[in-house]
């Protein structure tokens, strides 16, 4: 087994090695180098078979999620107010699925934006569902667990496309 705990280009890096060296661990890489367009397509699609990691969101450059509702919605809003900006880039894909929670927590504010009344429902998220996030996982926190996201499910690369398997995981409580 390999865990390979690593950002950015590394994940490329760590994949096309393995492959190099004709080793055929269990490879596991962190979720936040499993973009198909940054990760997988640079370390080779034929080299990363196999390899597993964990998922909440949808990756928008993959074509398994083209069709769907959320992404293009995604894909919409970029071309409408950030037309200049990369849609495959993760991190606007990141930043939409974030500002689509903030936006639930102001309008829980119901017009009172004071400091309590947004950390109020900031914490008191509830099942909150979000349209970048893959279907099972939720949003949810409480006055004492400030954790939005404590959902996944692995998935694995079959030389293709990300295929989900198992059920969602749920965290364990701290």
């Amino acid at each position: 087994m390999l865990i390979s705990g690593v950002t950015g280009k590394f994940g490329a890096m760590s994949i096309r090695k393995v492959s190099e060296l004709g080793w055929k661990p269990m490879h596991f890489i962190t979720s936040g180098v499993s973009s198909v367009s940054s990760t997988i397509k640079p370390a080779g699609e034929d080299r990363s078979m196999g390899v597993i990691t964990s998922v909440y969101m949808k990756d928008v450059t993959d074509a398994a999620w083209e069709n769907d509702a959320g992404v293009k919605a995604y894909k919409a809003f970029m071309a409408k107010y950030f037309a200049d900006g990369n849609p495959s880039e993760f991190y606007n894909a990141y930043g939409y699925l974030t500002a689509m929670v903030m936006q639930q927590v102001l309008e829980q504010c119901k017009g009172d934006f004071s400091r309590k009344s947004i950390l109020a429902q900031a914490n008191n998220l509830k099942d909150v569902e979000n349209p970048l996030l893959l279907p099972g996982i939720k949003v949810n926190t409480s006055p004492t667990d400030h954790r939005p996201l404590e959902q996944m499910q692995l998935q694995r690369w079959d030389g293709k496309h990300w295929e989900r398997f198992g059920s969602v995981i749920q965290g364990a409580a701290v």
